[in-house]
């Protein structure tokens, strides 16, 4: 079993809390009086950092939204007011990607991008990531923070990373087979994406040396079939990972696999609350990830909530690590969750019945909102020789077995719908 600091990694949870509780007060220290945001937000809920005693006391403060600081930055001008230190004092500069709005900035300095740095480490050991890797990052490092982390995490550990930006994905997937890459980090839809580029020039994947796949950016590795698909494509370990240029890199999935990430806990506090009350989840049940990162000092996120729904379980995993768990990792966003037919179905359960049929190379869904009716389109990309008119009647049939409605499927030709490297934009909702 490979750890990135197995001291901290598989500490008891009671050592573990109070070496959260310690930072935090450090943090809140720090920031008052010299972040304006979050001391505003403070006096105007009358509390102070010495008030805060114990991890329960987190309660007491408020919570924040995205939506908050994209209007601070939107008021306040190019940096907003959460930074806790002169500009002249930052180094990198990253942004969201803006796949749910205007993209937020974010800052980092010297210190809060070596801590991104260091949880990534988390990401790449937990995978069995050595020094003996060759670690090839299929990014094209833009402004959106994307896998530019995964960088210093690759350098934390030593490993060698093998840059593939500026490159097509032919090219990319030379390059990969050329330099003997052992790992490969990229979001699960380009992992997929280029499976088909191979198969079309026909490069035969078994010529390469990747052994493990670790991805981020969307959901997809979490997701069954989709994980599944990735394995057997690259005959390959496919790992998961979470996190958000807003928040940090926060989770990780070991070598066990137990169907879920862990929460890196020494730099992240993980609450999970009811998306419409807020009170705190009750053991096994789903809720909003609400997540207070404890590194990242110059551009802070405290009760920060994520739109995340998880499950979490403090149980100590078969990898030794007492690291918090997120079973079945991010099963999906709040705002992304539609009622079809009077069933509340997240895109992830869509694309596990859809991926089940190797013959899909791609597929976008479309709700059409009508009043207290929607219904749901599915357009699929087939491989070539696939039947048109069988495959699409198979989904159609299995998503009404499993989910108890009866979508309409459809074949598309081929290059009708997008590709992607970065997020993957296959769910669209339309209001008529």
């Amino acid at each position: 079993m490979h750890y990135f600091n197995e001291e901290i990694e598989t500490m008891p949870r009671e050592q573990l809390a109070g070496l959260q509780l310690q930072k935090l007060q450090a943090m809140l220290a720090e920031l008052y009086g010299q972040n304006r945001f979050y001391t505003a937000k403070f006096k105007q809920a009358g509390f102070q950092p010495g008030d805060l005693k114990s991890l329960a006391d987190l309660a007491q403060l408020p919570l924040t939204t995205k939506t908050e600081l994209v209007e601070d930055q939107a008021a306040e001008g190019f940096t907003g007011t959460n930074l806790t230190y002169p500009l002249a004092a930052y180094t990198r500069y990253h942004q969201t990607s803006g796949t749910t709005g205007k993209p937020l900035r974010v800052f980092d300095t010297a210190e809060s991008w070596a801590w991104w740095g260091r949880c990534w480490g988390y990401v790449l050991a937990g995978a069995g990531l050595t020094a003996d890797d060759r670690f090839f990052c299929a990014f094209s490092f833009g402004p959106f923070i994307g896998f530019w982390a995964a960088v210093e995490g690759a350098k934390e550990i030593g490993a060698m990373m093998i840059p593939g930006g500026g490159r097509s994905s032919l090219d990319r997937l030379l390059l990969m087979r050329e330099t003997g890459s052992t790992a490969l980090c990229c979001t699960p839809t380009y992992a997929l994406h280029l499976l088909e580029v191979a198969r079309e020039h026909q490069i035969n994947l078994n010529d390469f040396q990747v052994r493990k796949t670790i991805h981020a950016g969307e959901p997809g590795a979490n997701v069954l079939m989709t994980k599944r698909r990735i394995e057997q494509g690259w005959s390959a370990k496919c790992y998961d990972h979470a996190g958000a240029s807003e928040v940090g890199g926060h989770s990780f999935e070991c070598e066990v696999q137990p169907d879920g990430i862990h929460v890196i806990e020494s730099e992240f506090i993980v609450e999970v609350i009811d998306p419409v009350s807020g009170r705190p989840t009750l053991p096994g049940e789903k809720g909003e990830m609400v997540i207070t990162n404890l590194g990242r000092w110059g551009f802070p996120v405290i009760r920060y909530r994520t739109g995340d729904v998880v499950i979490a379980n403090k149980a100590r995993c078969d990898c030794g690590r007492s690291f918090m768990r997120l079973d079945g990792g991010v099963i999906g966003r709040v705002d992304d969750m539609v009622t079809v037919r009077g069933v509340n179905v997240f895109p992830s359960a869509i694309e596990n019945l859809v991926r089940v049929y190797q013959e899909v190379d791609e597929f976008r869904v479309t709700v059409t909102k009508r009043g207290v009716l929607d219904d749901l389109m599915i357009e699929i990309e087939l491989a070539d020789g696939a039947d048109p008119q069988a495959i699409p009647a198979a989904i159609g049939q299995v998503i009404n077995t499993n989910l108890g409605f009866r979508p309409m499927v459809v074949a598309v030709p081929r290059e009708t719908l997008p590709r992607f490297e970065l997020k993957a934009k296959r769910f669209l909702v339309v209001t008529t």
